[in-house]
């Protein structure tokens, strides 16, 4: 697994619940380059890796930024995070990855809910940059819980940004923005943010007759799987090609979960099908999908799967490994 060393450079508050992060290189110079959209997995344990979003121009070589809200519920990272990252501590993560990429589009219609402004931030730069038509609508509970707003206000494209507050009776659920309310071919929606205020804009957007491959979506946790019908098997095989050798999966553990056991070095990240890290290539069986880093195209392809979640509706799977 490749990883680069990185020195937290700065911290600065970002909300009343969230911090932003600069990291720069530990030998100095530039860090890999970086498309709009993309994330980086932070190592911050022997079991506690987290992908999260850049949310700087990809235009600077120098540093990556993301921004983290403290999450109580959550599984651990952003409480990490905030309790042990101090200027100066060193840290491991990976080069960018990116599986929430722009579109060529006549325009851009950017819509965030809370911290899922990050990835919209760089999108937002990018578009600058390029000269292109884009609006960007960041939906949040407050002005003092909304992630990065002196930034938003200060910025190049503040004048296309606009801030929605709920206590103040601007919510998603009062209405769409205009720039929704009916479809235009030529448009690109990009929707980032809780689950619920995405499954929101998605069924709204469906309904005022928006076509799904114009929709483009990056989830913080995966959506709730439909129920298996009766053709998904409980368990099955999973060969490896390297080897030969086949490993039954049971019903109640993942694949990434029986081929660690075994020995078997896989890459894993956020191990709940959003982050992409574990994509493996599948040479033969048919994929039973239950991610959200895969496009439908790409689900419907059939040659690649999220061992961390997803499973077989065939007796077996051969996985390139």
């Amino acid at each position: 697994m490749e990883t680069l060393d990185v020195i937290v450079h700065a911290i600065s508050l970002a909300s009343a619940t969230s911090h932003t992060y600069e990291l720069r290189a530990a030998t100095g110079g530039a860090l890999p380059s970086f498309e709009a959209g993309a994330h980086i997995d932070i190592h911050l344990g022997p079991s506690l890796i987290r992908p999260y979003s850049l949310c700087n121009s990809p235009q600077e070589t120098g540093r990556y930024l993301i921004c983290v809200r403290r999450d109580e519920a959550g599984r651990g990272g952003s409480r990490a995070l905030h309790r042990d990252l101090a200027v100066g501590r060193r840290l491991r993560i990976s080069p960018p990855r990116n599986h929430f990429p722009l579109v060529a589009a006549r325009r851009h219609v950017l819509v965030a809910g809370g911290i899922g402004i990050t990835p919209l931030l760089s999108m937002a730069e990018a578009l600058t940059a390029r000269g292109a038509a884009f609006v960007l609508h960041h939906y949040t509970s407050s002005a003092a819980d909304a992630p990065l707003l002196e930034r938003l206000g200060t910025s190049a494209f503040a004048e296309r940004a606009v801030v929605h507050h709920s206590d103040r009776g601007d919510n998603i659920r009062a209405g769409l923005p205009a720039e929704l309310l009916a479809p235009d071919p030529d448009t690109a929606v990009y929707v980032c943010g809780p689950d619920g205020f995405m499954t929101h804009v998605m069924a709204e957007t469906a309904a005022a007759g928006w076509q799904p491959g114009q929709i483009h979506t990056e989830r913080f946790a995966p959506a709730a799987p439909a129920p298996a019908g009766d053709e998904v098997a409980a368990e099955f095989t999973v060969r490896i090609a390297s080897t030969g050798i086949g490993y039954p999966v049971p019903a109640d553990r993942t694949i990434a979960d029986v081929l660690t056991a075994h020995g078997v070095e896989v890459e894993l990240s956020c191990e709940q099908g959003i982050c992409g890290a574990c994509l493996t290539p599948v040479l033969a069986g048919e994929p039973d999908h239950r991610d959200e880093a895969q496009t439908p195209d790409e689900r419907a392809a059939g040659d690649r799967i999220t061992i961390c979640c997803s499973r077989a509706r065939t007796p077996e799977l051969l996985l390139d490994l």
